[in-house]
């Protein structure tokens, strides 16, 4: 067995993921069959596979997603309108390399938060930056941040990440103090990040949102005409599934 000093050496360098794997290979019989090239292998392999976990780990913190959904819980036979092989181009994770947005729309409970989520969440699996945000939270926080001196930190904090989520976006219009942020969020990341929104309200009525001819012409132009629109329709996911009626006697 190597002695102490060895696996502290590899903790002093940061090699976590090869000391345990080392640990591991001590006690077990098959290892003593491995040549030096397939022992170094396997060592990599684990500091490899636990750096990545770390990042992961750091990813999902920073993003702040809503719910714990993750891709493969996604369920295609609910009646929704979910297009399976949509979905699993976005999984892909390709269309936030190419800054290309996403669209979901949909009645309350139909689950776009979930699947934004899913979606965010195999985007940190990929090592990309995500941050989720509440639009009406975000509008708050922005309005907040205008008179306490924030407001630019937080623009730049938003520009930063590669994939942006704004979940829940109306039925209130916003107003004119939130229309500029908006359009300002937008041009930020306008061929340099992605956009993920969240909305009840369809998008052929997002300029009644915006409620300013021009600015909704600048802000719509800027995420729709490169984006992918999934539009889910049918009754809330929410709603309890009913009981079978006991039979007689029970």
């Amino acid at each position: 067995m190597l002695s102490h000093p060895t696996f502290d050496q590899l903790s002093d360098l940061g090699l976590h993921g090869m000391a345990k794997a080392l640990r591991e290979m001590q006690t077990n019989r098959e290892a003593g069959t491995l040549s030096h090239e397939e022992w170094l292998g396997v060592l990599l392999d684990h500091e490899v596979t636990l750096r990545r976990q770390k990042r992961f780990e750091a990813r999902a913190k920073s993003a702040r997603l809503r719910h714990p959904a993750v891709i493969e819980d996604v369920d295609f036979r609910a009646p929704r309108g979910l297009d399976r092989a949509l979905f699993q181009k976005l999984a892909t994770c390709r269309w936030i390399h190419d800054h290309q947005n996403v669209i979901i729309t949909g009645p309350t409970g139909i689950g776009k938060s979930w699947l934004a989520c899913a979606l965010g969440h195999r985007a940190c699996r990929e090592n990309l930056s995500v941050l989720y945000q509440r639009m009406p939270r975000l509008f708050e926080t922005l309005a907040l941040a205008h008179g306490d001196g924030r407001y630019a930190r937080l623009m730049r904090g938003f520009a930063r990440v590669r994939l942006l989520i704004l979940d829940d976006w109306g039925p209130e219009p916003l107003n004119a103090e939130q229309r500029r942020d908006l359009l300002e969020i937008v041009e930020d990341r306008y061929n340099a990040g992605s956009l993920l929104i969240t909305s009840q309200i369809p998008t052929d009525r997002w300029h009644e949102l915006i409620g300013d001819p021009t600015l909704g012409d600048a802000i719509l132009d800027r995420i729709l005409h490169n984006a992918y629109r999934i539009d889910l329709t049918g009754d809330s996911m929410r709603k309890p599934r009913r009981q079978p009626a006991l039979s007689d006697g029970e």
